[in-house]
């Protein structure tokens, strides 16, 4: 490990504190490009699309908030509980409800695509290999866009977001804040985007809005080449880790992962909201609480589009989970059944159809070229 704590294996990771500007100025670093990011940052202008042009996306297409729901019944679990079942019997509410969660989860990923444009903006200042710098700049660009986008998603369906979760929240500032760039990585490249991944997939095939899962994919185009980045940086990274450093990076696996699932799954974090439904958040809290001592201790996060099953999956392709770990793992998800799927992911074939849409757009004057986002 160096001295600075990062653990680096490969040359194009190595990095300098974010206030030493002058290491960006020695002359021999002009000519030591590396070329590992070559065919991701190349790809940029396949899946370029501009938030602000309605021929890419357009945020005046309407949708009937007060009578659609924006999922069906069947996907907000909170209805099944008893409470809030008897509670709320007005089909109106109910679409309300629906709907608000929505917002809450729309607001989640915005903070999450904001964390990210911060996040790779810092890789900027620290990344001292010219492709690896280059490939960030074009994260921080493309991260930009989703901030637009899904600030002006929101702003149309419902006009304002709502808070971070605190867990959410504290993880973002423990990740862009870490000077460690295998915490960056590990933490935004895998985890975060291995988490919206999965939400978004799930977006795409469950969201009524068809202006929502129209976003979902556009982002996709661009997530999946930033996932792929992560994935670069594990192939030339974890295979060589000794003992104790891969013992390090998987208790920061851990840790983070726990930090997301805790953000989802701790029903006092929504406790605040109840109230704007005439429902006793107490009541609720407890019907949740009951509901989990009643289930199968065995039940497992099942279905390719679980936001959970797919970033354990993202962590389990990219090396970062071994027996040690395992275990951890193995009490949310079918860690066999998740080994025998192979790497291909579950939003890859959405953002090659949403590549092909764009470069539909962005060249329509000349022969599409075929369409990749396993850019080596």
């Amino acid at each position: 490990m160096a001295a600075d704590g990062n653990i680096t294996k490969d040359v194009m990771y190595g990095a300098v504190a974010p206030d030493d500007f002058e290491s960006m100025l020695e002359l021999d670093r002009y000519n030591a490009r590396s070329t590992a990011f070559d065919k991701i940052i190349s790809a940029t202008h396949d899946h370029f699309w501009d938030p602000l042009d309605p021929k890419y996306i357009d945020f005046d297409e309407p949708f009937d908030m007060e009578n659609e729901p924006m999922i069906d019944e069947a996907q907000q679990p909170l209805l099944r509980l008893p409470y809030i079942a008897e509670t709320l019997k007005d089909p109106k509410e109910k679409v309300r409800f629906i709907n608000y969660m929505q917002l809450r989860n729309f607001s989640s990923i915005l903070h999450g695509e904001q964390g990210a444009l911060n996040l790779s903006a810092s890789l900027c200042h620290v990344l001292k290999d010219q492709g690896a710098q280059e490939y960030a700049a074009n994260q921080t660009r493309e991260e930009a866009r989703h901030v637009t986008a899904f600030a002006r998603y929101i702003k149309a369906r419902w006009g304002r977001p709502t808070e971070c979760g605190a867990a959410l929240k504290s993880l973002l500032i423990e990740i862009i804040e870490a000077p460690e760039v295998y915490k960056k990585v590990v933490g935004m490249q895998m985890l975060v985007e291995g988490l919206a991944m999965g939400a978004f997939a799930n977006g795409y095939k469950n969201n009524r809005d068809p202006l929502a899962r129209k976003l979902f994919q556009l982002v996709m185009t661009d997530e999946a080449f930033h996932h792929k980045f992560g994935k670069i940086w594990a192939d030339r990274t974890v295979p060589h880790l000794s003992e104790a450093e891969r013992n390090i990076m998987e208790d920061w696996t851990a840790h983070c992962a726990q930090k997301l699932l805790f953000d989802r799954g701790d029903p006092r974090q929504q406790a605040e909201i109840y109230g704007q439904f005439g429902l006793d958040p107490e009541r609720v809290v407890a019907d949740i609480v009951q509901r989990r001592k009643e289930r199968d201790p065995n039940r497992k996060f099942t279905g390719e589009t679980n936001i959970f099953r797919v970033l354990v999956k993202t962590l389990l392709n990219a090396g970062l989970i071994t027996d040690r770990t395992r275990g951890f793992y193995a009490m949310y998800v079918d860690m066999d059944e998740l080994a025998g799927e192979g790497e291909r992911m579950v939003g890859d074939d959405i953002a090659e159809d949403g590549i092909r849409y764009l470069q539909a757009i962005n060249f329509k004057d000349r022969a599409a070229a075929p369409v990749t986002i396993a850019a080596e």
